[in-house]
């Protein structure tokens, strides 16, 4: 199947990687438009599409968590995302994580084995709306038009582009600061401390996790110097705000010296074979980040401290009084359009349908809820080629449109980044058990994506 349309991608992030791909499959003529390597952010380390910049975990695959649904529901819509994680697959208990490299690698080559996609390394200043088509206007002075464009540059969004989508959408920027885990060398962690183990021994073998556990002396110290460490100022506003589902620890600390053991250092479900008489105070889990098993994440420990307080404070955990660190934490801005107020449809400018945002810069949070926003715009765009209408939104009784409408539908007035979650979901129209709502609210959202999907002939 070949498209006339020309459709330009900017950004090559899980969003934009994803709707490049749904569009490139429907024949498309794709520019996949990415600023790397010409102008990296504070946060990516590399070139490739999709790159991982904070996590590697997509969160859990269970179908009764909201997220774990989400997944399934992409997964049937032959999401490239979802594909990827899967083949990039490393233990994580019940969460789905990924080897970072692998994962990108594999949407570079499947996005690469598109004749019809074009990768363009530049720097997106602004577009030109004219009557007949977009015009792209690069940094290097060159430009390019087309006749759709998918804005996907998430939370890190360069300051001109910025600047343009301010402007053109007549309404200030919100934000808030997000922050990354270090990752630590596996063979530099003591394991004559350290001890292999999933919380409640939910895995078979030795576990998924390397855990360090603390007495509750070793936490209050280790509470007090990260109260006491030179931190990272925020500096580009006034006031700081933080994402709740991704708060660095010094944020958690400041709401009470005990909010870590109650969050990512909980002792529950684990015991320490070293001391299995002692009932550990805190449990710092580490969680493998790679295929090898050579490197593994600290979870939880987003932090805007200095790179010097870091190393010297988590190297006090038990365990980890040798580690290496191959990435510290490190904190950065992140960036959101009001979507209620500027979009509508399929996520589109009001001022000019033919702009469609994706990602993160939505007002999504979450590595699978972003390319989740991705895949529907390239759906939708397809959708639309094919039949000359907008296609119809999934309603949300389903994850996907659970997410669209929150995005879409929120009050405009408290807009803030959501991870996807049941309580976005319409109430079921029968009274129903606690104990059996979740069943029921999966059960109507698998049925209801299904017939969503054959009514409109997505498969």
């Amino acid at each position: 199947m070949q498209n006339t349309l020309h459709i330009a991608v900017i950004g090559a992030g899980l969003a934009g990687s994803e709707c490049a791909y749904q569009l490139a499959k429907s024949g498309f003529k794709v520019s996949l438009i990415e600023m790397r390597p010409l102008r990296s952010s504070p946060a990516h380390q590399g070139e490739k599409p999709a790159e991982l910049v904070c996590s590697n975990s997509f969160r859990s695959r269970d179908v009764g968590n909201a997220v774990g649904l989400l997944k399934e529901e992409m997964s049937s819509l032959d999401s490239l995302i979802m594909r990827a994680a899967y083949k990039a697959r490393v233990p994580a208990g019940g969460a789905l994580a990924v080897d970072r490299d692998a994962f990108s690698d594999f949407i570079a080559a499947r996005l690469q084995s598109f004749s019809n996609i074009d990768r363009v390394s530049e720097i997106v200043v602004g577009l030109d709306l004219t009557d007949e088509q977009l015009q792209l206007r690069f940094e290097s002075g060159q430009s390019l038009s087309c006749d759709r464009a998918v804005i996907a540059t998430g939370p890190l969004t360069d300051d001109a582009l910025a600047s343009w989508i301010k402007e053109n959408t007549q309404s200030d920027y919100l934000y808030f600061y997000d922050s990354i885990a270090p990752i630590v060398d596996r063979d530099s962690i003591d394991m004559n401390k350290a001890f292999r183990a999933s919380r409640y021994d939910k895995d078979q073998g030795d576990g998924d996790y390397i855990n360090c556990a603390m007495n509750e002396e070793q936490y209050n110290h280790f509470i007090t110097e990260i109260e006491n460490a030179e931190k990272i100022e925020v500096k580009d506003f006034d006031q700081a705000q933080f994402f709740e589902g991704c708060l660095p620890i010094e944020e958690m600390i400041r709401r009470g010296r005990e909010t870590l053991r109650y969050g990512p250092l909980k002792p529950v479900g684990i015991t320490n074979p070293h001391k299995p008489e002692e009932r550990a105070h805190a449990v710092v889990q580490l969680r493998q980040d790679n295929l090898h098993a050579t490197l593994f994440n600290m979870v939880g420990f987003q932090t805007r401290m200095k790179w010097g307080e870091q190393k010297r404070i988590f190297r006090m955990i038990p365990g980890l009084e040798n580690a290496e660190f191959v990435r510290m934490g490190a904190m950065h801005r992140n960036t959101y359009i009001c979507s209620p107020v500027v979009l509508q449809g399929l996520l589109q400018l009001k001022e000019n349908p033919r702009v469609h945002f994706a990602g993160q810069i939505t007002g999504c949070e979450g590595y699978v809820e972003s390319a989740a926003i991705g895949l529907m715009v390239g759906l939708g765009l397809s959708y639309e080629a094919r039949t000359q209408k907008p296609m119809p939104l999934p309603g949300n009784t389903t994850a996907l449109g659970a997410l669209l409408h929150h995005i879409l539908h929120a009050d405009p007035k408290d807009y803030q980044p959501m991870n996807v979650n049941f309580g976005l979901f319409e109430e079921l129209e029968v009274r129903t058990k606690k104990v059996d709502k979740k069943l029921k609210v999966v059960q109507r959202a698998a049925f209801d994506l299904r017939r969503w999907i054959y009514d409109n002939d997505l498969v």
